[in-house]
């Protein structure tokens, strides 16, 4: 499952198409405060470039940009919040939200991780890396993602598992020049972003059947959140 969880099946991909352009509407709007011209503003452009990806209509896009650069009149303010804690069979979580009222946001997880652990800020942090998240496929055959890794000067990479893509990890600072160095390398670029990888995964064969689905429904559940961005679990 990796640094990153996710919903798994198509029935889950097609209902979550909707609540990732929100997401990604999210993000574009909080980007959008360095600038509306992607060419200038790297983070900006970093989340366009996943929204055109996944199609995102681009009046939208359009929108959400001019609406967080401020272009539109409209007051925007999402508060970037972090909760730790532990999924059932302790496995540890990291939850990034963007909220616009966090004493809405606040209590809803609580009552979230009452299948789990809430914990304080720290408790669980120290189990991951902040790093940069590049998920790429290849788009010339015969490119090598090793090689690829090391010319783009990405930190390490997760092999490309049954749907193709491969996870390049980078330090934070270098997300957007690595991003920009692997297309040359023969690989597309699907996503870039900062995020959390475990340095301790559970191993999803360690669990029996019955506790795997309870620590995925519980992971769903929180991705399920509207205020909910990424959810990170130490689940390899």
């Amino acid at each position: 499952m990796g640094a990153q969880w996710k919903a798994k099946g198509k029935a889950q991909a097609a209902d979550a198409r909707g609540k990732l352009f929100g997401k990604l509407a999210k993000e574009i709007m909080v980007a959008a405060r360095g600038g509306a011209d992607p060419a200038a503003n790297s983070k900006l452009r970093l989340v366009v470039e996943q929204a055109r990806k996944v199609s995102m209509p681009k009046d939208t896009l359009e929108r959400a940009i001019k609406k967080g650069a401020g272009l539109t009149g409209e007051a925007v303010h999402f508060e970037h919040v972090i909760y730790e804690g532990f999924a059932p069979h302790q496995v540890a979580v990291m939850v990034e939200c963007l909220t616009d009222n966090v004493k809405r946001t606040a209590p809803e997880m609580r009552v979230l991780f009452r299948k789990g652990q809430l914990g304080a800020s720290g408790s669980v942090a120290w189990d991951f890396d902040h790093v940069g998240l590049i998920e790429a496929e290849v788009a010339t055959p015969g490119a090598d993602a090793e090689t690829a890794a090391i010319e783009a000067g990405a930190q390490d990479l997760d092999a490309a598992g049954e749907d193709g893509i491969t996870t390049f990890l980078t330090d934070p600072a270098d997300l957007d020049a690595v991003s920009r160095a692997l297309p040359p390398q023969g690989f597309t670029v699907l996503s870039a972003k900062l995020g959390y990888r475990p340095k301790n995964p559970v191993a999803s064969s360690g669990l029996d059947a019955a506790a795997l689905e309870e620590v995925e429904a519980f992971l769903a559940a929180l991705d399920a959140h509207d205020d909910v961005q990424e959810v990170y679990a130490a689940l390899g």
